[in-house]
């Protein structure tokens, strides 16, 4: 079995996680990975404002740049903390701000970011949900960088397949695996990036506060759900409630489809009764 596996597969690239390193320095490709997601972000978001009326200027949106930094790392690190490995957190306290060993959630770093976002509006005066919008567009270029991070790194790999698109990963094991962190990096990032933009630039959904947050939330559950049929379950988590029905990332995802439905619906039935 293993023999026949292993010839079905395709090689891991086996890409080095650390780009460069002078003694005690080291660019890791996930830290570039985060700090591109932010800058292409901003590009991003600068050229979205372009198409009027937009709700914010650019000099806000530099500003912006910063809460959103603080909120993914903060939200992101909290939520693998509090979802993800609670009781050995509990047990080790300080080991929760030792970043440099890995351990965001993307659920985490979301929620801070949704914070951050609100206190930001709040603060500059910015209409919350027709910023969030612009947002919720620019999100998917973080979460295509960030899977392709976890891919070079090895990390949350698959689950063990016979299909020829599997690959042996350093740390899985010696069966094949799907790289579910392309699937991931595909669906979320670069098939959710393309819907936004053309949503944005070819109806009128833009014009409608709340709905590109709502399609956001919506398909990033989705995309989310789907790639977590191909994807191996955290070790110390498992499967939730017996079985292989449920996962972490997919319960975590409720929520955000429950919120999405609420946003577009909202909007929807504003126009009905206007």
């Amino acid at each position: 079995m293993i023999e026949f596996l292993s010839l079905s597969s395709l090689t891991f690239p086996n890409i080095d996680p650390v780009l460069i390193e002078w003694g005690p320095i080291a660019i890791r490709w996930y830290s570039l990975a985060y700090l591109g997601g932010w800058i292409l972000g901003w590009l991003y978001l600068n050229w979205l404002l372009k198409t009027k009326p937009a709700p914010c200027t650019s000099a806000q949106v530099a500003d912006f740049a910063f809460w959103a930094m603080v909120g993914t790392i903060a939200g992101g690190r909290l939520g693998y903390v509090l979802f993800y490995n609670l009781s050995y957190y509990a047990s080790n306290p300080l080991d929760a701000f030792a970043l440099w060993d890995g351990g965001m959630s993307f659920h985490g770093g979301f929620a801070g970011v949704c914070v951050a976002t609100w206190l930001y509006c709040r603060k500059e005066g910015i209409p919350l949900m027709r910023f969030a919008d612009l947002v919720a567009c620019v999100a998917p270029i973080g979460l295509l960088l960030g899977r392709l991070a976890n891919f070079i790194n090895g990390e949350l790999y698959g689950r063990i397949t016979d299909a020829p698109i599997g690959m042996v990963f350093p740390n899985g094991g010696p069966y094949p695996r799907h790289p579910s962190q392309l699937y991931e990096a595909a669906l979320e990032g670069l098939v959710l990036l393309i819907i936004l933009w053309a949503l944005f630039y070819f109806t009128k959904a833009r014009l409608k506060a709340g709905v590109l947050t709502g399609v956001f939330l919506i398909g990033y559950a989705t995309a989310r759900t789907i790639a977590e049929q191909f994807r191996e379950p955290d070790a110390h988590i498992g499967f939730l409630f017996g079985g292989d029905l449920l996962t972490m990332g997919q319960m975590l995802s409720i929520p955000m489809v429950l919120a999405g439905l609420y946003l577009i619906f909202r909007q929807q039935k504003s126009a009905l009764t206007s």
